[in-house]
């Protein structure tokens, strides 16, 4: 019992976090669908955008997890999505499969440590969706990859990247409600 509470206040904070994240996730995917024709300043600021959201809610969610456990992960993913933020920044002047390479490298290494801090936070309730994000997230970083590598490669599969992390986002959400009520 001390277990869930003490995690409580925790869960609280994941649970307003994944809100906001699916928010974020379903108007950047919008914003990035109307310009996905073309790597333009627009499309390439959106690209950059979302890495460094992923930093500040990580930061976010490292703040309030501090009293739960470790918070390794946490940080690890900082750093990968600062690297991303600035890797997408480069690759925007190089074109759409330079995007897609660093797109999906990215998406392969956080999706780890997602899979990762989800695997840590079991106990706490609502991360089997987190868990399961950062799986398809692996895989899906890797069809970016390959992806990056055929004819008239486009970035509007990340949009639906997006939209579907955000949807486990909201499942996560709703499932720690149990553990807040």
């Amino acid at each position: 019992m001390t277990a869930v509470a003490s995690s409580a206040p925790t869960a609280s904070a994941l649970r307003r976090l994944y809100f906001v994240r699916f928010g974020f996730a379903v108007v950047w995917a919008a914003l990035l669908f109307v310009t996905r024709s073309e790597l333009g300043p627009v499309s390439v600021a959106l690209l950059v955008l979302y890495p460094l959201f992923d930093v500040a809610a990580a930061v976010v969610d490292a703040r309030s997890s501090r009293a739960t456990g470790p918070v390794r992960g946490l940080y690890l993913n900082i750093a990968i999505s600062l690297l991303a933020a600035a890797g997408l920044a480069v690759a925007g002047a190089s074109g759409v499969p330079a995007v897609l390479r660093v797109w999906g490298a990215w998406a392969i290494v956080s999706g780890l440590v997602q899979l990762f801090v989800g695997v840590s936070r079991r106990g706490m309730g609502g991360q089997w969706p987190m868990i399961l994000s950062g799986g398809i997230s692996v895989l899906a970083g890797s069809s970016f990859i390959a992806m990056a590598s055929a004819e008239g490669a486009s970035f509007a599969n990340l949009a639906g990247y997006a939209t579907i992390g955000g949807i486990f986002f909201l499942v996560s959400a709703l499932r720690l409600g149990r553990v807040t009520a």
